[in-house]
């Protein structure tokens, strides 16, 4: 095997994302549901012999010299001392600074991808240690299923959803993390929930997961950011303002500027302004490169 193309990286959505609490380091402490949905980035690797990793791109424009691909992939290669190197392709298609994922799934796709190409055979398990030094989030689209999600966000419990649609709307303008979560607005208190509280029944299913009530989760959940990344991001206001013309209910994913509602029954949208990226999606019951690695 000598490349590997069209190799998807998908984005996820924040059902709800609560801050509990925060450490003495400074760390929050955070509840939420992450939730892979079909918008996905594509990559596309070839292996080189002499053990150089670049990132190369068909479009015009200056490339970072040292993204979160380039950064996963000497990462792997460090952890195993693999001699093997790679030319990595992207195909941007999930928006930066949207709280969607998109650099960490980008990550995670390239250690599951990379692990198949070079002939590694790491677990899922070692591949989520190497990408958790690369970011909080890398670990969870490296695990495969939509996740509670816990702790500084590492401690995930695999879940299950029902199918659901989706419109995502995503302003040209991004909102500084650091300034959300270091403003004294924030609301930093918010009571701790537990996973049976949303259960949509007591069984679980054949491969352990638990499904959730869809609908419990986003009628019981917020995103506390949102207030602050509204007073900090006009336009984060005025996208869920234009959901809510549109006769839907709409809240902030992550720390992004993306907004997201669900819809339950199909329906036609008006047009939104120009410069706004407006996407209907489904979301996903697992990773499409789910069976690429061991557990």
């Amino acid at each position: 095997m000598q490349q590997l193309r069209d190799v998807p990286a998908p984005a996820k959505l924040n059902l709800f994302l609560h801050i509990t609490g925060r450490r003495p380091d400074g760390y929050h402490l955070l509840q939420s549901v992450f939730m892979l949905i079909d918008w996905c980035d594509t990559l596309h690797f070839e292996r080189r012999h002499d053990g150089v990793v670049r990132r190369i791109d068909s479009r015009p424009g200056a490339l970072p010299e040292v993204d979160l691909t380039v950064r996963a992939a000497r990462a792997l290669q460090q952890a195993t001392g693999c001699a093997w190197g790679a030319d990595i392709t992207l195909d941007k298609h999930i928006p930066a600074e949207a709280g969607m994922g998109g650099g960490s799934s980008d990550a995670a796709s390239c250690l599951i991808a990379l692990n198949r190409l070079w002939g590694l055979g790491l677990s899922r398990q070692a591949l989520a240690d190497i990408g958790l030094q690369l970011g909080a989030d890398v670990p969870f689209f490296i695990g495969g299923h939509n996740a509670w999600v816990e702790g500084v966000g590492e401690q995930l419990t695999p879940v299950r959803l029902p199918p659901a649609r989706f419109v995502v709307v995503k302003p040209p303008v991004g909102a500084s993390t650091q300034r959300i979560f270091t403003s004294p607005d924030l609301q930093r208190a918010t009571k701790t929930a537990i996973i049976q509280g949303f259960a949509a029944n007591d069984t679980v299913e054949n491969d352990g997961l638990r499904e959730l009530n869809l609908q419990a989760l986003l009628e019981g959940g917020h995103n506390d950011l949102q207030p602050v990344a509204q007073a900090l991001c006009p336009p984060v206001g005025q996208c869920i303002r234009w959901l809510e013309s549109q006769g839907l209910q709409g809240r902030m994913t992550g720390s992004g500027t993306a907004v997201f509602a669900p819809m339950w029954t199909p329906q036609t949208l008006t047009d939104a302004p120009g410069d706004w990226i407006v996407r209907e999606c489904s979301n996903m019951d697992a990773h499409p490169l789910l069976d690429w690695c061991s557990g």
